[in-house]
């Protein structure tokens, strides 16, 4: 009797193990089903609709020869219900480390947290550990001084109070409050090298980058918090730039974001196939990636545009590519008729506005049959076209939501501003070439492959679609099957 005790006890405690663990992997398989590629997403759609503009207004505060083709692995998702931002992984110091960090073409600086960081976020629910940088641990580490040339450089000059050994400091504030603060480090980054189709090799360069001490506001308690930022902008800070004047890799990147299944292409390199034909020149002597553009079509219909309905440069008419906004921004003298040509068709619905700023809807059709295409043109007669499926987001159910938005943000003259995020931007090739100061896109599928030159062999490679966050789906589905099967292994025991 005793030893039939113990034997149900133990059964009961195994059983109850088996709950707690359920519990626990039900739980983060959430995290991992729902929040690795989905920042946003959860039983309450209404909250994360202002967590995507807050991370949009954090977004809009930063907007401020070679021989390699590099692969960057991929992860999250663009679209507005899901998880609202891309992610890639990279590794740091000696030996590297890998990080998670947001890639960011409207930014130039790469910062990660670091060992001594004051109120940086200790977790995340977008599917991996978040890494703190320590400048201890890595053996090629160096911190920057104010006396040196990139610090002079970045600053225009050197500082008035620098004094020997003193560190170069960096302080970013974005537009909703937060604010990241820190010291610039030169140090390894380890980077995929395309060696082969669909192969790669770890390569080393060395760069400059934000080591964070200090994190405010979303930075410190988003729950979607990632490593740090990858910023991919023009300046001679950014890791383009940088790698570029090493002779590492060409000023020539790409990415192909897949706001469908999450994850995509990012690459650096020379892209030879697909052929982007589709291009139009960058505006010059601006900081980040900015287009003229000349008409905005609304299922065929032109919306009027005034010689300065966009301000922002003068008497062009122009628009900011970013794929670190989420949505799509226009101004308000465009945004009315916009938005009144975009249900023209759908008189019968009854509009309601959520959280004071999204239009929503229900509709039970395909919103490709009911809703029209949009089309911007821009100079050298480049084209964009964004379907509904791109523009228009289920919330629940039936219910879908508009991601155009008014953009009452202004530029230092006071000036509107257009900015172009992933809701136009996913689901295509984006060519970024600054040798030649042009971008280019066509409509791709992101979960495809594409032909990158290697300078040295003239070959033309096959680079293809990362997902970090299936990965981690994947791995988290097979510890769960070995757990299940250990379960089952000792219950059979124990009867």
């Amino acid at each position: 009797m005793a030893l039939g005790t113990t034997t149900t006890t133990t059964r009961v405690a195994v059983l109850g193990g088996i709950l707690l663990f359920f519990a626990l992997v039900l739980n983060v398989s959430g995290n991992l089903v729902f929040s690795v590629n989905h920042k946003f997403k959860g039983r309450d759609k209404q909250v994360s609709l202002s967590a995507l503009k807050e991370h949009d207004a954090r977004r809009h505060g930063r907007l401020l020869a070679a021989d390699a083709a590099v692969d960057l692995q991929l992860g999250g998702n663009g679209h507005p219900s899901e998880a609202g931002l891309y992610f890639a992984k990279i590794g740091i110091g000696s030996p590297p480390k890998d990080f998670h960090v947001q890639v960011d073409t409207g930014s130039d600086l790469l910062w990660v947290n670091c060992a001594e960081c004051e109120n940086c976020p200790t977790k995340s629910n977008l599917g991996f550990k978040l890494s703190v940088y320590d400048t201890k641990s890595s053996s090629t580490s160096n911190k920057v001084t104010c006396d040196q040339e990139f610090c002079t450089s970045t600053l225009d000059g050197r500082l008035p109070s620098c004094k020997p050994n003193m560190l170069c400091n960096y302080n970013i504030a974005y537009g909703d409050g937060s604010a990241t603060s820190g010291y610039y480090v030169k140090d390894n980054i380890q980077l995929d090298k395309v060696t082969g189709n669909h192969q790669t090799t770890s390569t080393n360069g060395t760069v400059v980058f934000g080591c964070g001490a200090k994190q405010s506001g979303n930075l410190g308690k988003s729950p979607a918090a990632v490593d740090g930022i990858l910023g991919f902008g023009q300046a001679n800070a950014s890791i383009i730039s940088q790698l570029a004047s090493s002779g590492k890799v060409k000023r020539q990147f790409s990415h192909c974001l897949d706001n469908v299944k999450g994850g995509g292409i990012y690459a650096i390199g020379e892209v030879v196939e697909p052929k982007v034909k589709n291009t139009t020149p960058l505006v010059p002597n601006m900081p980040h990636y900015t287009v003229s553009m000349k008409t905005i079509e609304v299922g065929g219909d032109a919306i009027e545009l005034t010689t300065d309905i966009f301000g922002l440069f003068g008497d062009r008419k122009s628009a900011v590519i970013d794929s670190g906004t989420t949505l799509a921004y226009l101004t308000p003298e465009v945004f009315e008729p916009f938005m009144k040509k975009i249900f023209a068709r759908q008189s019968g619905l009854k509009l309601h506005t959520v959280e004071e700023q999204f239009t929503c809807f229900e509709y039970t059709g395909k919103v490709d049959d009911g809703f029209p295409i949009v089309k911007f043109g821009f100079k050298s007669s480049a084209s964009m076209t964004v379907y509904p499926h791109d523009y228009l987001f289920r919330l629940r159910d039936n219910v879908w939501c508009s991601g155009w938005q008014s953009n009452s943000m202004k530029s230092k003259d006071g000036k509107s501003v257009t900015l172009l995020g992933d809701l136009v931007l996913s689901n295509k090739l984006v060519l970024y070439d600054l040798e030649n100061q042009a971008i280019g896109w066509t409509d791709y599928n992101c979960t495809s492959s594409i032909k990158l030159k290697d300078d040295k062999s003239g070959q033309a490679y096959s680079v293809g679609a990362h997902n970090l966050s299936s990965a981690s789906s994947r791995i988290m589905r097979t510890t769960l099957l070995t757990f299940l099967l250990l379960v089952i292994a000792m219950l059979q025991i124990l009867h």
